[in-house]
């Protein structure tokens, strides 16, 4: 058994080590609570707010209240079904083992060596947490930013600024304000047009024409005439990259997060220390952009901006009642987290709240219909790498929408960026597994930080011949108390789609030949 120091952050008072055992051991997990039968887990009781069967009957709002300055939404009660999926072990289901069986074997067949990672701070045990503030900040006049910050008393520690997927905001990154925001400077902010970052009046003249539908007159941006300061405005991929600005900074993104990270890596690398995607989306925008394309771009009549035309408020306004229908936004909660166990109350809520702003509807238009960025993901990808900025890649295998092909394919652009897929995990791995993603990041930082001298995560220990390759890991950690182990693969720089094709047919027919008589 190897055993790996780890230090926590000076204010937790905490004294954890890595422990690294290898196991020849084949498709078995270690469970603690379980010791004796070799079981599929059949039954599962999730705590109340997390997500199992999608039946619609058990969603229940309690509170719901449409003041300002509060959060009062206590949603998602009743989930406590489980998921058909988790009971057929397609999520690479815990398979109960016993005391002594310590590995499983990956994809590849290859065996897995097992390491125990930090956990959150837990507050309950007297482990503190960063201290989160909450702020605002001007940007232009009338375009008001909300982001939150943590660890503001760290002066000589690199700095992080974490952007958000679509439709989420900040507070998707608690997770790593409060636990990253204990060594580092820590910020994450929310997209103009998203989040607390949608305005505070009306871009456009309230609508004077007749026979307006009820409740029409609370929607921002459904007026007659543009406001001065509203003129030209549209949410697009442009205006979030000119957002984001200030110093030298490690830029980590989730999804559309991800891509505008890379969009202002690329027009700004003096600007970033290094960019990691989680489940990055590939593109965004579907009408082209006026400057890189403007005779095609005059084919459109309307770009996303202010007011709405007549003919997209209808639109708008049937598909808002759509999306922002509190059952849909289970179902995508549904779909985009793997680990149906996850508590996603405080993400619900905020997403809820969100949607009874007024000026949500028209600014959703405005961003589906903003034209694409200057630069394609491939373009700023290029010259992210033509001017060497760092990138370090982590995806959640599971994930339904930005399927892990695609970040393999950013693989194959920039061979020697790290790549992590983890297992299981959806589209939010960061909110899924924080642990896995935190430790990693940690790692990935050290390793920039120290020009190498700090190896990178899970290869501290292996020869430069088997970094090339394909390795992984189990990396357990505590969770509320009880243990959980999560699948992690190192993608070398010696990875191709097709050895990786090869590897997975070599495993599965050496699989067949071993049961067969």
């Amino acid at each position: 058994m190897e055993v790996i120091s780890y230090n926590s952050p000076r204010c937790c008072n905490l004294n954890r080590r890595l422990v690294v055992k290898k196991s020849s051991s084949r498709q078995q997990v270690k469970i603690p609570l379980c010791r004796k039968h070799r079981i599929l887990c059949t039954r599962v009781q999730f705590r109340s707010g997390s997500l199992g069967l999608p039946n619609k009957h058990h969603l229940f709002l309690k509170n719901v209240y449409h003041g300002k300055g509060s959060r009062p939404f206590k949603a998602l009660e009743g989930f406590n079904n489980v998921d058909p999926k988790v009971l057929s072990g397609n999520y690479n289901g815990y398979v109960i083992g016993s005391e002594d069986e310590m590995g499983r074997m990956s994809e590849t067949g290859q065996s897995v060596t097992k390491v125990l990672i930090p956990g959150l701070p837990d507050e309950s045990n007297g482990e503190c947490g960063a201290r989160i503030s909450s702020c605002f900040w001007q940007w232009k006049p009338k375009f008001n930013v909300h982001y939150e910050k943590s660890g503001a008393e760290n002066v000589n520690s690199p700095p992080l600024l974490f952007l958000p997927g679509f439709g989420v905001g900040s507070f998707h990154y608690e997770n790593q304000l409060k636990d990253l925001g204990r060594e580092y400077r820590v910020w994450a902010i929310d997209f103009l047009g998203q989040g607390m970052s949608l305005p505070f009046e009306d871009p456009t003249s309230p609508s004077r024409e007749e026979g307006i539908t009820e409740g029409k007159d609370f929607l921002w941006g459904f007026g007659d005439k543009t406001e001065p300061w509203a003129n030209g405005l549209v949410y697009s991929m442009d205006l979030w990259r000119d957002q984001v600005i200030g110093e030298p900074v490690y830029i980590v993104g989730n999804s559309l997060g991800g891509f505008v990270a890379l969009y202002f890596a690329a027009c700004n690398p003096q600007l970033v220390k290094g960019v990691t995607l989680l489940n990055a989306t590939p593109f965004w925008g579907f009408f082209p952009n006026p400057i890189k394309s403007p005779r095609l771009a005059r084919i459109f009549s309307w770009s996303g901006t202010f007011p709405l035309p007549e003919n997209v408020r209808k639109l708008t306004e049937f598909v808002w009642q759509k999306i922002s229908d509190p059952e849909s936004i289970a179902d995508v909660l549904r779909q985009v987290y793997a680990d149906h166990s996850v508590n996603v109350d405080k993400v619900f809520s905020h997403i809820l709240e969100t949607t009874q702003h007024p000026a949500a509807a028209a600014s959703f238009a405005s961003i589906m219909f903003a034209p694409q960025g200057e630069l394609s993901f491939r373009e700023a990808l290029s010259r992210c790498h033509m001017n060497n900025v760092p990138i370090c890649l982590m995806y959640g295998k599971e994930d339904p929408w930005v399927k892990p092909v695609w970040g393999r394919q950013v693989k194959k652009q920039v061979p020697e960026a790290p790549y992590y897929e983890i297992s299981p995990a959806g589209h939010c791995p960061h909110d899924e597994v924080p642990e896995v993603v935190n430790y990693l990041l940690r790692g990935w930082i050290k390793n920039l930080e120290s020009e190498g001298a700090v190896g990178l995560p899970l290869l501290d220990d292996m020869e430069m011949e088997s970094i090339q390759n394909n390795i992984t890991r189990d990396l357990e950690f505590v969770k509320e108390g009880s243990k959980k182990s999560v699948m992690v693969r190192f993608l070398g720089s010696k990875f191709s789609l097709w050895n990786l094709i090869k590897s997975s047919l070599k495993s599965r027919f050496g699989k067949l030949e071993t049961k067969s008589p």
